[in-house]
Order: structure tokens, then C-alpha cells, then sequence
């Protein structure tokens, strides 16, 4: 917590579940989830679920980032798996973990959801249909914008229709 105030949140409170973040939604434009480092990352998957398929969109979109001391592979790809935006690894230069929290606002995003995983986009560009596996996926795209919250650019109609 002190991290997040050193890097200038307005406001940081601990998570005390979706009925909190959603009236902290209600409070400011836009969340930010920081998780730090847990023995078991597993251990975070209610809450990133929670977080991912909640139906406000301030809660749902926002930025989920997990810090680790162990970036690994048995780390990194839970944490994907779950639809976290970014792991840092720790330590950190601060002017470097600016940067990377930069890269969650003020630009296009786009974010899958399939019958098993709602997350951002992780092809790094390429044009086929997300994930290893086959069935229906929606693409959404979205914009988090500082002042004003989340703009759901382009499929976020059916976002809701859709049967996990």
C-alpha cells in the first residue's frame, strides 16, 4: 500500500471484496488491482475471478497487475491464465514501474472472453482467434482513461450475454 501512494493513488485501500471495489467504483473513474507477492499464486484466482467477471465495467476492465519475487514460468502463466494485465517482478526501479503502469491507460486495449478465460489479448499482435482452444470468444476493446474511467470501445454490448 505504501508503494501505491508513493507512486501517487489518490486513494489506496486494501481489498475487501466486489461489494467494496464497486462502491470505490462509484468514488473514482478508474481501479487499479496491485497484487503483491503470495506463496501459492493460485491463491488469487477468486479474487481475479471476481474481478474479471464482475458486471461493472470499472471493476471488470480494471487494471489487475500481480508483483512477484519468482518471475517463472510456474508464476507468470497462472497469472495469465487468470487474466492479470502484467506481472512485475520484483525489485523495481520506480521511474520503471511508472512506465509499465503507464502502458495500462490512455490507449486502445483489447480483451478476450471465452468460455474459460477473460483477460487482455496475449498474441502480441497476431490476427487469429485467442487461446488453444476452439469455441465461441468475444473481442473487446476498451480504453481507460484517468479522468474519466473505462470507454468500451467495441464489443461490450455482448458482453454480458455471454455464458461462462
Amino acid at each position: 500500500m505504501d508503494l501505491a501512494r508513493e507512486l501517487g493513488f489518490a486513494r489506496v485501500e486494501r481489498y475487501r471484496g466486489l461489494s467494496s471495489a464497486e462502491r470505490l467504483a462509484e468514488a473514482t473513474p478508474l481501479l487499479f488491482f496491485l497484487c503483491a507477492a503470495v506463496p501459492d499464486v493460485q491463491a488469487l484466482r477468486p479474487t481475479a475471478e471476481t474481478v474479471r467477471y464482475a458486471s461493472n465495467p470499472t471493476v471488470r476492465f480494471a487494471p489487475l497487475i500481480y508483483f512477484t519475487h519468482d518471475p517463472s514460468v510456474a508464476t507468470i502463466r497462472p497469472c495469465v491464465q487468470m487474466g492479470f494485465d502484467d506481472v512485475i517482478a520484483l525489485p523495481f526501479v520506480a521511474g520503471d514501474l511508472r512506465a509499465r503502469l503507464a502502458r495500462q491507460v490512455e490507449r486502445q486495449l483489447v480483451y478476450y472472453q471465452t468460455t474459460t478465460y477473460f483477460g487482455p489479448d496475449r498474441r502480441n499482435g497476431a490476427r487469429e482467434a485467442p487461446g488453444p482452444t476452439a469455441g465461441p470468444f468475444r473481442r473487446i476493446e476498451i480504453v481507460r482513461r484517468l479522468a474519466s474511467g473505462i470507454d468500451v470501445i467495441s464489443g461490450g454490448d455482448q458482453v454480458e450475454q455471454f455464458e461462462v
